[in-house]
């Protein structure tokens, strides 16, 4: 689904995502009818302007990750650095500023289901046990002392990644490039936004985390408070 209050953008999106084999296209010109629009038909991915003429896309976000896990690639023409946290704080998985190659946004579309497809294919069932938590791989979702823990999709990437190298210091440059699949550049603030959101939804005390431990210059690893 794309959503954008500008017809061009709309059309000339489409054209691009049509080119690199993407046809079954939905698209909306406000908020509150791309959030309806998503409940009824569950977009795989969602591109998303931030300036649209009722409810912001931001907003936007917000409702649809109340039922919707579904990737979410931001389209702005601001090119702040606050901006582009904000979107990834909210819930989105990429942010793209205007004006925009349509190619990329294709690719990158690609790029983000290829991650989804990815993190759905079918292995071996097993769950990662971490102390308290809980992490189901195939059904990629987690839980702590049985209570379901909503996570966005990054946010369950960085975990379960995390989970992997339990008890390794992993760099945020290693962490970024191994979620994103992007060159670390510039990477901090995007890992530091998202470590915070996934400490404020996992940790008893997100100020005093005694899952995901900050390693002083070095990284984040993942731990079991148990054998601490």
């Amino acid at each position: 689904m794309i959503v954008d209050d500008e017809p061009d953008i709309l059309n000339l999106l489409e054209k691009a995502l049509n080119i690199e084999g993407f046809f079954n296209i939905t698209k909306a010109e406000n908020g509150s009818t791309a959030v309806e629009t998503c409940k009824q038909i569950l977009p795989d991915i969602i591109i998303l302007d931030v300036m649209l003429p009722d409810i912001d896309g931001y907003e936007v976000c917000r409702q649809i990750r109340q039922f919707s896990h579904c990737p979410i690639l931001f389209l702005s023409s601001k090119n702040d650095e606050v901006d582009k946290i904000l979107g990834l704080a909210v819930g989105g998985d990429d942010y793209v500023t205007k004006p925009f190659s349509p190619k990329e946004v294709a690719f990158r579309v690609k790029a983000q289901l290829r991650r989804t497809e990815y993190r759905q294919s079918p292995s071996p069932s097993y769950t990662i046990s971490v102390g308290k938590l809980r992490i189901d791989p195939n059904g990629c979702c987690a839980s702590k002392d049985g209570k379901n823990i909503e996570l966005t999709a990054k946010e369950f990437e960085i975990l379960h990644y995390l989970a992997l190298n339990l008890g390794r210091v992993v760099s945020r440059e290693r962490l970024y490039e191994a979620i994103w699949g992007e060159d670390s550049y510039g990477c901090d603030n995007t890992v530091m936004v998202h470590i915070r959101h996934l400490r404020e939804k996992l940790e008893d005390n997100p100020t005093n985390p005694q899952y995901i431990v900050t390693m002083k210059s070095l990284g984040y690893k993942l731990v079991n408070p148990n054998e601490k």
